[in-house]
């Protein structure tokens, strides 16, 4: 049937059933800290038999049809040239749209491999999912990019793309005028309230996209994210896989353990996870004091490097979203300019420290009326981040949305205490206000596998605060849990830190964690 905006309204109501400044990849080792939440036991000693580590993960008996694809892949993000001994190869697999069989049919699901000729041919690749954040191929494109990628010595990655993302089968479901109204707030729009217009947009933009994808307008969550996982463990012909899922690819893959992680889990790894079970307007703060941190850090290198924004870049950036947002910037909203800015900070390149003057230099030249740069810049990471998929995605996860007088409170609240990206951020929370309601994925409620959490508190993507609900859950599950805190500014932690990779490479050999509170320095 075709969705009426009354329709959509009705159904919304309705449960589906279906900051340290970091200077790139640190590599001195982590250090214990104080107060430890958990974690491992103390030595066994004596006579006592120390329990054996979980079965290891294995490598496929039927694999994927591998094919190089790194020079288009990295021309198409925008990354440069591939890294040099890198081999980064893409494939697909299909996978059922419902593994419940409430809608019949298959989604092409795009995966990629990252390994280079030292890697052992008998490692078990591990399994790594971004989520919503962007693909999972630019992610671990990313991760190459720096001067090291440690983690390869031991094992290959291999990235699932969440459905609609990347190279799995795309989405094409807003009307152009829709998706640039949305990624700027409404700013532009007659009426001038940014929350009435956005929320509108928002009706717009969900009777497109229903009608666009139904009768599977309900598949593409975290739990059918976490599907797809499964399949491709089938297509390997193996009981265990290792998995790490990195910002909302944690949603995945808590998903994952609560779905098939007790039989078919080896390790799993948790970098930079969302907070679970917080309503929309918690989870924005979160991640909201996350990129105020993550700029405060990349205004302190910006200084360093007496970079083109001034002796106090933190201000000139304030001062240009400012003017952004009285529109004195011609074409370039508030918004579209904080989604750039904290695209950028959260940019998986290893070695993205290193690119500070490339963000600077856009800004002090739109700050003098030259938007050139700028505007590259607004398109590179707006491809990355502000897809259709994304949006579809997105709003499939959003639990316990704002309304919209709520957005309106935060507008001020939010602008006062966060004056960087605050203002954008709540009248943002209308984007998904019109999607229909999801039911909250099931947690894990017994799963005894050792996990290992990694996270920063200036992460500008999901923010700080994940890793204590993430181990609170998991622990009363029954789960073991280390954290490990990375000291520098970014996401994930696993493309910035070579401390943080060594750590997991020695859990995913022997399910040995670190001490609980081991830190990372940047």
């Amino acid at each position: 049937m075709r969705w009426t905006r009354a329709a959509l309204l009705a159904s919304s109501l309705t449960v589906l059933l279906t900051a340290a400044c970091g200077a790139g990849p640190s590599q001195r080792p982590g250090v214990a800290v104080e107060q430890p939440h958990g974690g491992p036991g103390p030595a066994v000693t004596g006579t006592s038999t120390a329990p054996p580590p979980p079965p290891q993960a294995q490598v496929p008996k039927t694999d994927l049809s591998w094919h190089d694809c790194a020079a288009p892949t990295f021309n198409l993000l925008g990354t440069g040239a591939p890294p040099p001994g890198v081999i980064f190869e893409c494939a697909d697999f299909s996978t059922p749209i419902d593994t419940g069989g409430t809608v019949l049919g298959t989604f092409r699901t795009g995966a990629v491999r990252v390994r280079t000729a030292q890697t052992p041919a008998d490692a078990a690749p591990v399994v790594v999912t971004s989520g919503t954040d962007r693909s999972t191929t630019a992610t671990l494109a990313g991760l190459v990019s720096g001067p090291e990628a440690t983690i390869l010595a031991d094992h290959p990655l291999v990235g699932v793309d969440r459905r609609g993302l990347g190279s799995s089968q795309p989405i094409d479901c807003l009307f152009e005028d829709t998706r640039r109204d949305l990624a700027d707030n409404g700013q532009f729009t007659p009426g001038g309230d940014r929350v009435d217009a956005t929320a509108k947009l928002s009706q717009d933009a969900t009777v497109a996209c229903q009608d666009f994808l139904q009768p599977y307008q309900a598949a593409y969550d975290a739990p059918h994210a976490a599907d797809d996982i499964e399949q491709l463990r089938k297509q390997w012909q193996v009981d265990r896989i290792d998995l790490l899922g990195t910002g909302n690819g944690t949603r995945v893959a808590l998903s994952y353990a609560a779905k098939y992680g007790n039989d078919h889990l080896a390790r799993l790894v948790l970098d930079s996870p969302e907070t679970v079970g917080a309503d929309q307007v918690t989870r924005t703060e979160q991640q909201v004091k996350g990129a105020e941190a993550a700029l405060t850090g990349f205004a302190r290198r910006c200084a360093d490097l007496n970079c083109s924004l001034g002796a106090d870049p933190r201000a000139a950036i304030t001062d240009l979203v400012g003017r952004a947002g009285a529109g004195q910037l011609g074409t370039v909203s508030a918004s579209a300019l904080t989604t750039t800015i904290t695209a950028f900070l959260g940019d998986p390149r290893a070695d993205q420290t290193a690119h500070t003057a490339e963000l600077a230099d856009a800004l002090s030249a739109a700050g003098r009326g030259d938007l050139g740069a700028l505007q590259a810049l607004m398109t590179r990471e707006t491809a990355a981040v502000g897809s259709d998929g994304q949006f579809v995605s997105r709003c499939s996860d959003n639990q316990q949305a704002a309304t919209p007088d709520r957005a309106k409170q935060l507008e001020n609240d939010w602008g006062t205490k966060y004056p960087v990206f605050g203002r954008s951020a709540a009248s943002g929370l209308m984007e998904c206000s019109a999607w229909p309601v999801v039911q909250a994925p099931r947690q894990p409620d017994k799963f005894t596998l050792p996990v290992l959490v990694v996270g920063t508190a200036a992460d500008p993507v999901t923010g700080g605060d994940g890793p204590a609900s993430v181990t609170g859950v998991l622990g009363a599950a029954g789960a073991r849990t280390s954290t490990l805190q990375w000291q520098g500014w970014g996401h994930p932690v696993l493309s910035h830190s070579s401390c943080a990779q060594q750590n997991i490479t020695r859990y995913l050999k022997d399910a040995e964690l670190p001490a609980d509170g081991t830190v990372c320095p940047a």
